[in-house]
């Protein structure tokens, strides 16, 4: 009788030990899981952030349109160096037609076209220091721009370009238009050729229609046919 409750007792507790092998298998350990983001899956890799300098340079590269304040050939430009005794002279120069300049001491063309003077100045500064110069301050400044104004303006002529000049603005400082000016057709003949039209009447209600002036540019006023 005892042997049998023993045996019986040891068989229990074997099929109690199985059990806890078997529970103790299915629970995985909690380093196995990866947190799941809202609406994201553990299988998708991780997403590289827009915010990263590289992304945000090259979308920046990508968005970006030409400003007033961007060289183009024409432009006349001057270069200053300073901080050194040993400094090159100051050089001036204006932008070829192929968009590139020839900077004292560096046997290569750079190019300035389509670059702001602050991003010629940082690459210049690059291009010399330090492999020219352990150190030496380099200052670009452009000449100062100009646009133009003809045909039924009071004060045709050159005019000197300040920042966000329009069509409208470039026309006031040309006196206003004449009496016989057609303000319906004023045409815009861009530095590098492209043509325009603005219906100055419109502009005057409608501020999206008075197109931005740039320096180099024509503003050419009609005379109206009665």
């Amino acid at each position: 009788m005892n042997s049998s409750v023993t045996k019986l007792r040891l068989l229990l507790c074997l099929a109690a030990a199985s059990v806890a092998a078997v529970l103790t298998g299915c629970h995985t350990p909690q380093y196995a899981f990866q947190e799941v983001p809202p609406g994201g899956s553990t299988n998708s890799p991780p997403a590289l952030s827009t915010a990263s300098p590289v992304n945000a340079l090259t979308a920046t590269n990508k968005q970006r349109s030409p400003t007033p304040d961007q060289l183009s050939p024409g432009n006349k430009i001057v270069v200053t160096y300073s901080g050194n005794p040993n400094a090159p002279l100051k050089h001036e120069e204006m932008v070829r037609e192929d968009g590139y300049i020839s900077p004292p001491l560096l046997n290569r063309p750079v190019k300035a076209s389509d670059k702001t003077v602050g991003e010629l100045q940082e690459e210049l500064h690059g291009l010399y220091v330090p492999a020219l110069f352990k150190s030496l301050t380099v200052t670009v400044t452009m000449e100062d721009r100009f646009f133009f104004v003809g045909g039924e303006v009071k004060s045709p002529g050159q005019r000197p370009y300040l920042s966000e000049m329009t069509t409208l603005k470039a026309i006031q400082s040309a006196g206003d238009f004449t009496e016989f000016a057609k303000r319906s057709r004023v045409d815009i003949i861009r530095a590098n050729g492209h043509k325009e039209r603005v219906n100055c009447v419109k502009a005057m209600t409608d501020p999206t229609k008075d197109l931005p002036i740039f320096p180099g540019d024509q503003i050419i006023v009609r005379k109206r046919i009665f």
